[in-house]
């Protein structure tokens, strides 16, 4: 542990990570002391079936269905709008690469869109006739969204918990919405993702898909409709769906705990005109302290004086999806180059100015995750040591 951590007797794990306690499993002791993992072999409702359920209550969506990672669930909202080959997919500029596999790994084609000055899709960037979107809730922040697209989906992988203006959930705002419950998200179990809708239709088709096109009924074996389809294996089992049941019952708390940091930080703010605080919204789930920088040179150097002082921190140039190498390659592991032998020719982006704002943008942010599991007096003994380290440089 860095000094700092020392201090505070605590490591920076993120969020829900920090709620993991061993007395505080009845869920995982429930499952290991029936010696079933396996979501379908039970007739009772099934660990897995409780996580769908807790969930599309909390969210006040239809339904939820559980799988391995949250790019398992972006691809069953994909496939459940049974596209064709070669179909676009607009998706965020700036986001985190498994949303371009995602979409390739369906056969569809990703076109970024770039980004407003909040770094979320700039939605007034969208043709009319745009039918697949992926919007991304990034970094806590709740993204404006797209009207008129049939199928709108919500990665909400790194916002859990953040809400619209109008009191709604995201991710329940479209056609489907995705999470995770990879470690660095706002609640963990390793890895694990959700795909919620409201389509009775899109929940039946994802479900199929994701157990082998099986219309399994529970504690039978698999059986097959007349025009079953394809699929795949996602199915969770009991153990990680035991443990994000137990994260669950802490998001109102870890949440509470954001808040509380975050106005702590906010009041602790360096004096510095050349650090600006990009203020968060209410529906925010306040993840982090995010300051844009008057120059990247700045920004290197807040950074390895925050990392020397063992102050975590992070920068977001690895979210600029128009720089990667699967997407300026067009790479493929096919050997007819699948699916980009059906894309069109040419750019396959929108954007105003080649995407120069958006990376200067990047290159002068800055990210400071906020610890809601601490007490009140260690959250301030934090953001005095930020503000302290921020005001030397």
């Amino acid at each position: 542990m860095s000094t700092l951590d020392k201090r505070l007797g605590q490591r920076f794990l993120p969020y829900g990570a920090n709620y993991l306690d061993w007395s505080d499993m009845p869920e995982l002791r429930e499952v290991i002391e029936q010696q079933v993992l396996f979501r379908y072999q039970t007739e009772t409702e099934s660990m897995a079936s409780r996580l769908e359920r807790t969930v599309a209550e909390r969210l006040g969506v239809g339904h939820a269905l559980a799988v391995h990672n949250c790019t398992e669930a972006l691809r069953l909202a994909l496939i459940s709008t049974r596209p064709a080959v070669g179909d676009l997919v607009h998706i965020p500029a700036v986001t985190f690469v498994a949303v371009a596999g995602a979409v390739l790994s369906c056969g569809l084609i990703p076109v970024l869109v770039d980004a407003d000055d909040s770094l979320s899709m700039d939605p007034t960037l969208l043709p009319p006739d745009a039918q697949r979107v992926i919007t991304a809730h990034m970094e806590g922040t709740v993204a404006p969204l797209p009207t008129g697209v049939p199928y709108l989906v919500e990665d909400c992988a790194q916002s859990l918990g953040a809400r619209f203006p109008d009191g709604r959930y995201v991710g329940t705002a479209g056609y489907a919405g995705t999470f995770s419950f990879h470690h660095n998200k706002v609640l963990t179990s390793g890895e694990g993702g959700l795909v919620v809708t409201g389509a009775d239709d899109a929940w039946a088709t994802m479900r199929r898909y994701h157990d082998h096109g099986s219309a399994r009924v529970p504690g039978q074996y698999p059986t097959w409709n007349d025009d079953a389809h394809f699929g795949e294996n996602f199915v969770t089992s009991e153990q990680v769906a035991a443990v994000q049941c137990q994260q669950f019952r802490h998001l109102d708390e870890l949440l509470a705990g954001l808040e509380r940091m975050y106005a702590i930080a906010m009041a602790e703010l360096p004096g510095r005109t050349d650090l600006e605080v990009l203020p968060r919204a209410v529906g925010d789930v306040k993840v982090s302290l995010r300051f844009r920088c008057e120059s990247k040179e700045l920004r290197n150097a807040a950074v390895a004086a925050l990392t020397a002082a063992g102050i975590a921190n992070w920068t977001l140039g690895k979210y600029l999806l128009p720089e990667h190498p699967v997407l300026t390659g067009r790479r493929s592991l096919y050997r007819d180059g699948f699916p980009w032998n059906h894309a069109p020719k040419g750019l396959l982006a929108l954007s105003r100015d080649g995407f120069a704002r958006t990376r200067d943008l990047l290159d002068r942010t800055l990210c400071l995750p906020l610890s809601p599991e601490l007490a009140e007096k260690e959250q301030a003994l934090v953001a005095k040591s930020v503000r302290q380290v921020l005001e030397a440089l």
